[in-house]
Formats: structure tokens, sequence, C-alpha cells
């Protein structure tokens, strides 16, 4: 039985992990793709005005997925209470390194900035 359990448990995990995989990628696909917009109406010398609202829209976009990111997380916090549930606390599923991954230069210098130094 608790092989049964954690061959299902192990399946659950790893479509978990491809579901957290896909957002992010699509979080920064479209990020990418809201950043470099005004960036190319520039070089093109077209008005502010143009593209404006497809701006906006990948924006929205952005935020869906933000969304959606906040969904997934706490779909995975659920699951490691189920994984308890049914005796599995201790197994670590594939692809679950249980690390966190290093923080992202970006992620250091706005934590960085909100830093002072004490006197």
């Amino acid at each position: 039985m608790l092989k049964e359990r954690r061959m299902v448990a192990e399946q659950v995990a790893g479509a978990l992990f491809e579901a957290e995989t896909a957002i992010d990628l699509a979080l920064a696909k479209t990020a990418h793709l809201t950043g470099v917009m005004p960036s190319l109406r520039r070089q093109a010398g077209a008005s502010a005005l143009i593209g404006q609202d497809a701006v906006e829209h990948a924006s929205q976009a952005i935020m869906a997925l933000a969304e959606a990111r906040r969904a997934i997380v706490e779909t995975h916090k659920e699951l490691s209470v189920v994984q308890t549930q049914i005796g599995l606390g201790a197994v670590r599923m594939t692809g679950d390194t249980g690390d966190k991954p290093p923080m992202a230069v970006a992620d250091r210098a706005v934590r960085m900035r909100n830093l002072r130094v004490a006197s």
C-alpha cells in the first residue's frame, strides 16, 4: 500500500513541477514581450500612442499569470499537507530537491536596496 501511495504521489509531484515550470516560463516570456514592445516602438520612431493597448493587455496577462503562480504555489503547499496526511511526510518527491534556488542578481539588488547601515 505504501508503495502505491508513493507512486501516486510521485506522479502528482511530477505534474505539479511541470505546471510550476510552465507558469514561470509563461510569466517570463510575457514580461519579456511587455518590455520589448515599447523599446521596439521607440526604435521604429513610432508615436507613444502606437501599441499602447497591446502593452496594457500584455500587462494584464502578467497580472493573470502572477495570480496563477500564486494559486499553484498554494496548491504546492496544500499537496505538502496531503503528503503528510497519507504517511509520506518524510519522503522527498522526484525533482523536489528541497533546496531553494539561488537568488537572482536582480532579487539581491532589490533586497540590498532596503538595507541601512546601523550606527
